[in-house]
């Protein structure tokens, strides 16, 4: 406990602030003997729970949910050359059950295409099959070489959720591009995290896809986080894995197919988006405690005190609040650097004079104390919590204005970069965005940029001075 209060690293050194309150907050546990696997911790694993429930909930208006082996045979897998061509130097292959070689080799899911689409060209026979929306969370495995970071950069990934649609043509297609898309930014704005959304550039876009929308937060020592993918793959794996439908008019057609994936980055991406020195800061749409209740014990009035707090517990819980009451043989302020280090959105003080004067004092994460009549407490906390969500995605997104620039030379770009994301020109030539790359030490991360605060016109190319379109230029996780 006394390690609690002694602080974590500031958070201006983002990398050992991460990994502390990884540690300390019990997010994950690092020292499992595999790299890049890591083992969740209860706490952590609530957190992963209300997050992916979140998401469910969402993809469960369009998709229904579903669950593919994680074991793909080498003869599907090798079908689609260009995804494998993506792949190969990531996958874990089984070779033996037991002692005895296996006839064909097995691969552990790096992604589920090679998995998912043999049964597709089973499944569709009809357009009257279409559009067929399917999604799973599971985990994938990769062999990463970089290196690896609890949910940010792994070997195993844990909570993939992919998205795998089926339809009639590319426009349909497309047409769920744009929802997912959609799908992403309600989800992150219930994170409260502030998203960057833009087309990858052709040599960057998933192996076998037409075109990637990539959805980026930024972290705060500036770098972007890719925290989700939405691709067209336009009928290039239909044609690999023969998925055909029969049109209206008796003729048989490819279908049209896009996939979509988000991984526990998304929690990474909350950590790192709204905590801060003291620890955590979670949204009370994901947090697995929403209101802890701080008894202040005074005097003779022990039991009393007690007593209203286990009742207020009742009503609260009785909402659908998630509350937990500390009860510890602890000094208040010990408790508050306990719940503040697990970022919990709101803490509830019931002490004597609040008994007598029947009101409640609430202290939210960031600080901000309001106090309300005991009456209808329920109500009141509900809204302080949706008050408190406001806060933390405002905060965010002020970070993220501030630290998107603008370049117009190679120079400029420099200076700017650490810390920031750059807003520059870019022709669109493959040339010129490797000579920006290696000058600037950085990644070209996209162009056709969503985001409120960067304007998608015409300027000159930072590298060649043609006309050029707006480009996102960053240094990445």
């Amino acid at each position: 406990m006394a390690e609690e209060t002694e602080g974590l690293p500031s958070r201006e050194d983002f990398s050992a602030w991460y990994n502390e309150v990884i540690r300390r907050a019990e997010i994950m546990d690092v020292r499992y003997p595999v790299k890049g696997l890591y083992v969740w911790y209860p706490f952590g694993f609530a957190l992963r729970q209300h997050t992916y429930t979140l998401l469910r909930s969402l993809l469960n208006r369009d998709h229904e949910e579903t669950l593919f082996p994680l074991l793909i045979p080498e003869t599907e897998f090798m079908k689609e050359a260009e995804h494998i061509k993506g792949f190969e130097d990531e996958v874990y292959w089984v070779t033996h059950g037991g002692l005895s070689p296996l006839d064909v080799k097995l691969a552990l899911r790096p992604t589920s295409e090679t998995a998912i689409y043999p049964m597709y060209s089973l499944w569709v026979r009809s357009h009257a099959d279409l559009p067929l929306k399917l999604y799973q969370v599971v985990n994938t495995f990769r062999y990463e070489t970089k290196h690896t970071r609890p949910l940010i950069r792994l070997r195993e990934i844990t909570s993939f959720m992919e998205s795998h649609t089926v339809h009639t043509d590319w426009d349909d297609a497309n047409k769920q591009v744009e929802y997912e898309l959609g799908l992403s930014c309600e989800f992150y704005k219930d994170l409260g995290v502030p998203i960057i959304i833009s087309k990858r550039p052709d040599w960057d876009k998933f192996p076998g896809a037409d075109f990637t929308m990539a959805v980026d937060a930024v972290m705060p020592d500036g770098r972007t986080l890719q925290i989700g993918t939405v691709h067209h793959l336009g009928d290039h794996f239909s044609k690999t894995y023969n998925i055909t439908y029969e049109d209206v008019n008796g003729e048989q057609k490819f279908a049209s197919q896009t996939c979509f994936g988000i991984s526990e980055r998304c929690i990474a991406a909350v950590i790192g988006v709204h905590g801060d020195d003291k620890g955590l800061v979670l949204p009370a749409t994901v947090a697995p405690t929403q209101i802890v209740i701080i008894p202040i014990i005074v005097g003779k009035r022990r039991e009393e005190i007690v007593a209203e707090a286990a009742k207020l517990e009742a009503e609260l819980k009785a909402s659908g609040l998630r509350v937990k009451t500390d009860l510890r043989d602890m000094r208040p302020g010990a408790k508050y650097y306990h719940w503040e280090l697990h970022g919990v959105p709101l803490r509830v003080e019931v002490g004597p004079r609040d008994i007598d004067a029947k009101q409640l004092v609430c202290v939210n994460r960031l600080g901000v104390k309001t106090t309300i009549p005991r009456e209808n407490a329920a109500v009141s906390i509900e809204k302080l919590l949706d008050e408190a969500h406001d806060q933390i995605l405002d905060k965010a997104e002020n970070f993220l204005e501030s630290h998107l620039k603008t370049a117009a030379t190679v120079e400029e770009c420099n200076e700017k970069l650490d810390g920031n994301v750059v807003v520059v020109h870019w022709c669109g030539d493959r040339e010129c965005a490797d000579k920006l790359e290696e000058l600037t030490d950085s990644t070209l991360l996209g162009t056709e940029v969503r985001s409120k605060y960067v304007s998608n016109d015409e300027g000159n190319c930072i590298i060649c001075g043609k006309k050029g379109k707006t480009a996102l230029v960053g240094r990445s996780y």
